[in-house]
This record gives structure tokens, sequence and C-alpha cells, in this order.
């Protein structure tokens, strides 16, 4: 029913691009194998898993999610803030090109996937150290044709938008008011994350279950109370990354 395109950890993780951590060293066969397990978890989720080789000069190459948009009709390539990101996005179009007609944002709009959180026909783009609103307008004229509004978000505290709020139900987002206005989302209802758990808003959602970190317990809790399936991962290395659960795939519906 989907497919996830992921990518192996490259060797230079530990030079990995940062921008609200402090840098921490990262064991990288830990991160690797809790990256095998993240793999593992989304097969079980219903995913065929593309697992790409790792592109050993380019750090956050794991980090998929910010080169690239997925929708049901077409594939968007973005243009990723940090300059050492920008070469990522070749090997992901080449992935792509089999499954998606590709469009790509150009110079000066600058997108991370992080920051792109899709809600049924409405597409939130946050406005990030990352993300700009050349970005916004670009994405936009790529999706009017197939029905798609798209609008900027303000978020603070953060890397990018789903740092702050993702999708975990059909009418449910996991959510960190502090980092982003609740009030954008309209009717939607909302978990929040636990106060002592500020990093606790990224969830995957794919068809009945939720892939969650195992990092924040108390915010876990909410979710299982909630009534969802979650399917609990180890991040942690990631994490030092500045990265998430959705950072490290690609998910889209095959057709």
């Amino acid at each position: 029913m989907f497919t996830a395109i992921t990518r192996q950890i490259s060797p230079r993780l530990n030079e990995c691009e940062l921008t609200h951590l402090d840098r921490q060293p990262i064991d990288l066969d830990l991160a690797r194998a809790q990256h095998q397990q993240y793999e593992a978890a989304l097969r079980e989720a219903g995913c065929e898993v593309i697992s790409l080789p790792a592109e050993a000069e380019l750090p956050d190459a794991v980090f998929v999610e910010d080169v690239a948009l997925v929708f049901d009709e077409v594939a968007i390539i973005t243009r990723p803030g940090a300059d050492s990101r920008k070469p990522e996005a070749e090997s992901i179009a080449r992935a792509l090109s089999p499954y998606r007609t590709l469009c790509t944002i150009e110079a000066p709009g600058t997108l991370d996937g992080g920051d792109v959180l899709r809600v049924g026909k409405t597409v939130y783009i946050g406005l990030s150290s990352r993300s700009n609103r050349s970005a916004v307008e670009q994405t936009q004229k790529f999706l009017a044709p197939y029905g798609y509004t798209v609008k900027g978000v303000e978020v603070t505290g953060c890397l990018h938008l789903k740092s702050a709020v993702t999708q975990v139900n059909d009418d449910i987002l996991l959510i960190n008011p502090a980092w982003v206005d609740r009030s954008i989302f309209g009717t939607m209802k909302f978990i929040e994350v636990d106060e002592a758990e500020p990093s606790a808003a990224n969830a995957v959602w794919i068809g009945d279950t939720v892939l969650y970190p195992s990092s924040f317990p108390e915010t876990q809790r909410r979710l299982e109370e909630a009534g969802l399936h979650l399917k609990i991962v180890d991040a942690t290395e990631v994490a030092k990354a500045e990265g998430a659960v959705t950072c490290c795939s690609l998910i889209f519906k095959k057709r």
C-alpha cells in the first residue's frame, strides 16, 4: 500500500548541521542499528522500504524527508535551507522519478521537507531558518492544479514545523503549542506534548499505526490513552543531529 524511501547513515553524521542543539558525540554503530529497527518498523506498518546507500560525503543525507515532498499527484524536489544539504537532492530525484512527475523549488526559494505538514488538501509550510515565503509561493503554484491550498506558518523555538506538530490520526494533531499557534489548524483535535518533553511532537502516521520515539514516555502515555496504536522505535542518535522519526523516510502511496 505504501512505499518508504530511506537512506543509510553517513559515516560523517557527526559533522551534521545543528541550529538549536549543542553538538554531542553520535554513536554511529548505534545510529545504524536504530535505523535498521526504524526500517523494520516501517515494513511492519505496511511499507515497501527502498533503502538507498549512504552518501558518504553528505552528513545529513539520512534525513531524506527534507529534500522532497511526495503527494498522490506529483513530487516536489526541495531546495534545502542549509547549503551543505543541497547536493542531497540529486539522488532522491532519481529514486522518485519512476513514481511521480517531479517539480523543483528554484532560488531564491529554500525549503526543508521537515517544515511541510499536509492535512487533507491543506499544506502548511513552516517559515523557519530553513524555509521561506518564496518556497511557499512556488509550492502553491505546483499544487494548485490538484486542489491544494498552501499556507505559510510561523514557528518559534524549533528547527522545523514538524518539530512542533505532526498528524497522528484523521482528525488529531500532536502539538507543542509553545512552538506553533494551534488556532491555525482549524477544527482539528489536539494532543499536547507533556511540558517536560518539548521535542515530543514528531510522529509518523502510517495507516493505523503511529511510529513514535521511545524518548518521550509521558507524551507516549497520552497518545496511548487516546487509543492510538503505537510502534515504539529508538531514535536517540539521530535526535543528536536534530533529526526525528519523520525525517528519516519519504512515505507515499503506491499507484
